[in-house]
């Protein structure tokens, strides 16, 4: 009847709102398979078992909640019929439940099958079966030996060519360079030496030195710099000049040559050797009388410097080979640092050798360098349009006059090109993107979403920003309290010199963070010791540690065993030991020893702790690798990296032959690397019966290794553990730091002696912990309380601060650790008696749709909770204080820790996967598989960046671009440098890209750092910025000083260089040239909108801009150099989520370089038709257009 059609409907509404809620997916055919089991079913355990051998993974609550459902509106259960009469039954259910990822139905027979014709099939192998045919993109067939993926293995021990260490030199201070060339000059004179004594015949010696004169007297050009004399234009040479103009970037010289009158410029930086001059009208003034050497020829544009010539006598100062413009014309410009051995086998006329991109003719040439045009601020327009009415300033000086073009007009007129979005898929992944609509089921990282731990993870940032008002506030009122004729400054129109800097400095006098406690006054000033002091020697702390009394028994186990799963808690040695008793067994004679660690920071730590052991230099019999920096050399027998490092080694060598034993340490971290290399040792293992694979872990869930490598057996090391008693809250707490506050006072105050650890989740609520808690004990003071030593602990903290926790507390007082998850497993803290868990933590996610890296507040899961209690447990019996409910911990936490490969970007990964052979991703061995949302994303990725073809397989430029340790839009913008000859300069934005923050802003000189920094903004934006920051540093000579001065960590700067020099290195291993563009920006801004053409934007016509893929409204952050500038298109570095969307690192771009560039996701939008965009736009009226929206209505108004 009708009734019972909508009764079923309803049913089905239901279910589907509780899967949905549950698992994010939003299918009604997947909800009437649910249903189908559920009146199959008697009793909830039988539903929950049909759950679970469908592939679904279902929680108790969340089954017995859709069995009442079931039971209350389904239909009575009926006696099943047999399968002869009704054959297509279980078709029907294998059909519906094909449309739902999480579970699968049993397969349909075959026409006239019996039961003893079917195998029986796995429901992991139907599910599996079923994800294939729904998704062929992820199970294209492996092929590890395509001509695509062959690459000649350069020698990574090989010394770099001449071109490399000329560009390497230039990376050394003066002394080093010093040193350097002294070696080179006597190399070379050996050489000479040696070569004369091999000639054995005089007469063609004679004769080869006379040719050989000749030739360099030809090369030499004319004389050298004669007074009065006009000798025609040759690079390098030297002329008399007279100043015709001078501006603040440089000055105009006029030279008489032998072809007439010449004009060329010489640069601030070129005037004088000291370094840039900020204000040429200080040190020259026009018709001044110079000598200058002519350093670059671009068509009929000179580029000139003074500072090489001496001014008195013409000496050239820096003496180079002279060229003549014939020389020039012949010559490739660009090629000074071009390596003659780079592959030729891609290049075609017309088009880039790596990645095809077709070259313009105008690409190289003047036309094509010509840079943007300065954007100004709607102030800066305003003062210029009120400067030029006034008639003060010449014409010269207008912002729109041009050096040669002159005045120009004050806005320029481009053309409008609209770009739109090609909706057609590729071939291997048609009707699997979310483009056709399909819908696909993301990882949920919380068990109960409307439970209470996630409602006080939604609330926590509401809170958080309302402390930061109260801060505000308090700033402001102490603000006020400032004389007012202090504050003039800022309202008069021209103040003096300096007036408006010091007027900023005091409005920073109440912009600390908070009073510097007593506890780090006493360190301020004052050399503090680095990691936990012993007063035993080495072999006595090697002998003390926990892992020395199993000794035999472990190597034993190592000898029975191919893999071995080691459980030991941190501190127990496993991770310093292990490595030195199997080089001790003998296992280093047929093999390294690898050892993997998920963080650079412990990579470099124990290996140079291991190399003290072991009684070595560190590099030599011990060394490390990590990302761009490699310390190991031909005699290394112990090896620790970073889990990604040994991962790039399995893209050369699947078998990772060279080694014969790996330890893949700190495994339950279970990061991308780690899981990937899961999969590619298990392989290796097979085919490798004398590979030895150790996986090391500090939690007690070891069954889940066990039985993914073939049921291995586990080594557990006893350590120092103690009972611990566990307290939960009765009700659910809302602001769990006011709570943790609260619980570590009564602490404090009521509890026995004993160290506190609290777990918070980041850098702001650790500070605001720490400044509220010295706040509260000051006001105890009257009390006579004992004192609280507050000790943050989190990444970006300074490394002899982080250290401090290892000190015990002075006599009579309490230490109070307040650390992120880093103290869970990463640090072994003495003392701590007591542990305060909210139970969160921040987790990294990310979002398919937005393509967006977040930092999310979530519950933690149930193995991270009894790892936090198990510290309290080292020194001995303590207790944990969990700020949450007995129900919330069994019922609102997973059991364990949804890995990182199931929450982030697999760009990477899977680029270095299809690098490896790997095609087949839903059949290679995760021992937890991605998401298919997140595989298709990354594909998809890959294949706009001409790293996949049609048919899902790599291209050479994908194999090329798997090569680079670095993200695929990096490696791409990178090869792009290479054909359009400016990778110098990309190479330096990479290294700068690569650190976190290259200016800082005290808070008392903010007017004074921005003041600073608005002296590097580019017009381009901040990737010029940067490079602008970088060449700067390097004209004066890498000077820390210098950094000071201008507002610029010194030690990013460092970190920069020396990623740049690892890439200098890699490239030249490769043979792709490093050439610079000079200062032709466009090319830099083409290369990388050729990585990063997805984070295109377009101005928005109400504000801020609009994303081209998913048309998101972000914003600019207001540190950027194009912040109020208002760019029509910009492309990002990334996007970040704080009280807004906003864009870090924006270049402007020009929009036909997307069409150009990214061919198959961007087209020209058809002109005689409204693009998608324009239809999209509202007509916002003028009039009100400072009115809050729909003001108008009646609802809105008042009374």
């Amino acid at each position: 009847s009708r009734m019972e059609v909508l009764e079923r409907l309803s049913l089905i509404s239901k279910v589907t709102t509780e899967l949905y809620n549950h698992w994010g997916v939003e299918d009604k055919d997947l909800a009437e398979f649910v249903v189908h089991l559920g009146e199959e079913s008697s009793h909830v355990n039988e539903f929950e078992s049909k759950l679970e051998d469908s592939g679904a993974k279902v929680s108790r609550s969340l089954a017995e909640t859709l069995f009442t459902l079931i039971q209350k509106l389904g239909k009575k259960k009926q006696p099943a019929p047999s399968p002869a009469s009704h054959p297509g039954a279980a078709s029907a259910s294998s059909s519906a439940a094909a449309h739902g990822s999480p579970a699968a139905a049993p397969p349909s027979r075959a026409n006239g099958a019996s039961d003893d014709d079917v195998s029986p099939v796995s429901p992991h192998d139907r599910l599996l079966r079923e994800r294939a045919r729904r998704f062929p993109g992820l199970a294209v067939p492996d092929n590890r030996n395509r001509e695509e993926l062959q690459m000649e293995r350069p020698d990574e021990h090989a010394p770099v060519s001449s071109a490399a260490r000329k560009l390497l030199l230039r990376e050394e201070s003066d002394n080093t360079r010093d040193r350097e060339g002294w070696r080179d000059a006597l190399a070379s004179e050996r050489e000479r030496s040696r070569g004369d004594m091999e000639d054995r015949s005089p007469t063609r010696h004679d004769d080869d030195r006379r040719k050989r004169h000749r030739d360099e007297s030809h090369d030499e050009g004319p004389p050298r710099y004669v007074p009065g004399r006009r000798m025609p234009v040759l690079l390098y040479g030297i002329y008399d000049g007279t100043v015709s103009r001078v501006m603040d970037y440089g000055c105009f010289i006029a030279l008489e040559t032998a072809e007439g009158r010449k004009e060329g410029l010489v640069h601030a930086s070129e005037i004088r050797a000291e370094g840039k001059v900020l204000k040429c009208q200080d040190v020259i003034s026009r018709n001044t009388a110079v000598k200058v050497k002519i350093i670059g020829i671009a068509g009929s544009k000179l580029s000139l410097s003074m500072r090489e010539v001496d001014q008195e006598t013409g000496e050239d100062l820096k003496p180079r080979k002279k060229k003549t413009q014939h020389d020039m014309d012949d010559e490739d410009p660009l090629s000074s640092y071009a390596n003659p051995a780079r592959p030729k086998e891609m290049e075609r006329p017309g088009f880039g050798g790596l990645t095809g991109i077709k070259l313009d003719d105008n690409t190289f040439t003047q036309e094509g360098s010509k840079r943007q045009k300065k954007q100004l601020s709607d102030l800066e327009k305003w003062e210029a349009q009120k400067l030029r009415h006034s008639g003060v300033l010449p014409v010269n000086e207008y912002v729109e006059f041009d050096e040669e073009q002159g005045l120009m007009p004050e806005t320029e007129v481009a053309a409008d090109v609209e770009v739109e979005i090609i909706e057609i898929e590729p071939a291997f992944l048609k009707g699997q993107t979310t483009r056709t609509g399909a819908q696909l089921s993301p990882i949920k990282i919380v068990a109960n979403p409307d439970g209470s731990l996630a409602r006080a993870a939604a609330t926590q940032s509401a809170l958080s920003k309302e402390r930061r008002e109260v801060r505000d506030q308090q700033q402001r009122s102490l603000l006020d309290s400032i004389p007012k004729d202090m504050n003039r400054p800022w309202e008069d129109p021209n103040p003096e010199p300096g007036e408006r800097t010091i007027a900023q400095a005091l409005r920073g006098v109440g912009a600390s963070a908070y009073e510097m406690p007593e506890w780090k006054k006493m360190y301020i000033g004052k050399s503090v010791s680095y990691g936990q002091k012993s007063k035993m020697s080495l072999k006595e702390q090697r002998e003390s540690l926990p892992i020395f009394k199993l000794r035999d028994a472990l190597l034993q186990a190592i000898h029975d065993n191919q893999v071995l799963i080691v459980i030991g808690e941190t501190g127990s040695g496993k991770t310093t030991q292990m490595t030195q008793y199997l080089a001790e067994a003998g296992y280093t004679t047929r093999g390294m020893i690898g050892c993997t660690q998920p963080r650079r920071v412990a990579a470099m730590s124990v290996a140079k702790r291991v190399a003290e052991e072991f009684g070595c230099r560190l590099g030599q019999e011990v060394g490390y690798a990590i990302r761009f920096e490699d310390c190991t050399s031909q005699d290394t027998q112990i090896k620790y990296m970073t889990d990604g490092m040994l991962l790039r080694e399995a893209l050369i060598d699947t078998k990772l032959s060279k080694y014969s034993t790996i330890l893949l340490d700190e495994a339950h971290e279970r990061t991308i690397a780690t899981d990937v290399l899961f999969g590619l040792l298990k392989q290796a293992v097979r085919e490798r019966p004398d590979l030895k694979l150790i996986v090391t872990s500090a939690t007690l869930d070891a069954e889940k290794f066990s039985s993914y490598f073939f049921n291995s057996h586990i080594f557990t090391i006893p350590g120092r553990t103690f009972p611990v008693e566990i307290l939960y809250t009765k009700e659910p707490e809302n602001d769990y730091v006011e709570a943790a506050l609260i619980t570590v006072l009564q602490i404090h105050l009521c509890e026995p002696e004993g160290d506190i650890l609290v777990f918070l989740t980041g850098q702001e609520e650790i500070d605001t912990a720490c400044q509220t808690l010295h706040e509260r004990m000051q006001r105890l003071e009257n009390m006579n309380p004992p004192p609280l030593i507050p000790l943050p602990v989190y990444s970006a903290l300074p490394s002899e601060m982080q250290t401090m926790i290892f000190d015990p507390a002075p006599p009579g007082c309490r230490k109070c650790v307040v650390a992120t998850n880093i103290a869970e497993a990463s640090l072994t803290i003495d003392g701590i008696f007591f542990v305060v868990d909210p139970g969160f933590a921040k987790v990294k996610m990310y979002n398919p749709k937005t393509g967006m890296d977040s930092l999310v507040v979530a519950p933690i899961s149930q193995a991270n909770a009894r790892q936090r209690a198990g510290r309290a447990g080292r020194t001995g019996p303590g207790k944990c204080y969990r700020l949450y409910t007995e129900q919330a911990y069994r019922t609102e936490m997973l059991s364990t820790a949804v890995p990182e490969i199931q929450r982030t970007n697999l760009a990477n990964t899977v680029l270095l996967l299809k690098a490896m052979g790997v095609n087949d991703m839903l059949n290679f061995d995760f021992m937890d598989p991605p998401p298919v949302q997140t595989l298709i994303n990354a594909l998809e990725a890959l294949y706009e960046l001409g790293a996949l073809d049609e048919e899902g397989l790599m291209t050479r430029l994908g194999r090329k671009m798997a090569e680079f340790p670095m993200e695929p839009n990096l490696s791409k913008m990178l090869l792009t440098a290479v054909d359009l000859k400016c990778s110098d300069e990309i190479i330096t934005i990479v290294g700068m890209l690569t650190v976190q923050n290259v200016f800082y802003r005290p808070r008392d000189k903010q007017a004074v750092a921005d003041q600073k920094k608005s002296k590097f903004h580019q017009p381009e934006g901040d990737h010029l910025t940067l490079l602008e920051v970088y060449k700067s540093w390097q004209a004066n000579r890498f000077s820390n000083p210098w950094c000071y001065e201008n507002f610029i960590q010194a030690r990013a700067l460092r970190k920069a260089q020396d990623v740049r020099k690892q890439l200098i290195t890699i490239m030249d291993r490769y043979k792709l040239d490093i050439l610079s563009a000079g200062r032709d920006y466009n090319r830099v801004r083409k290369s990388i909108c050729a990585g990063f053409f997805r984070h295109a934007c377009k101005k928005d016509p109400q504000e801020g801009y609009r994303t081209l893929t998913d048309h998101q409204q972000v914003y600019i952050h207001p540190s950027s150099a194009l912040y109020n500038k208002g760019p029509e298109w910009i492309v990002y570095h990334e996007l970040v989520l704080t009280t807004k969307e906003y864009l870090r690192e924006c270049c402007t771009l020009e929009p036909q370089w997307l069409v150009e560039l990214a061919p198959n996701l961007f087209k020209k939008a058809d002109d005689t038709k409204l693009s998608k965009r324009k239809m999209r736009e509202r007509i916002e009226p003028l009039y009100n257009r400072f009115e809050e929206p729909n003001a108008w209505r009646l609802s809105k108004r008042k009374g």
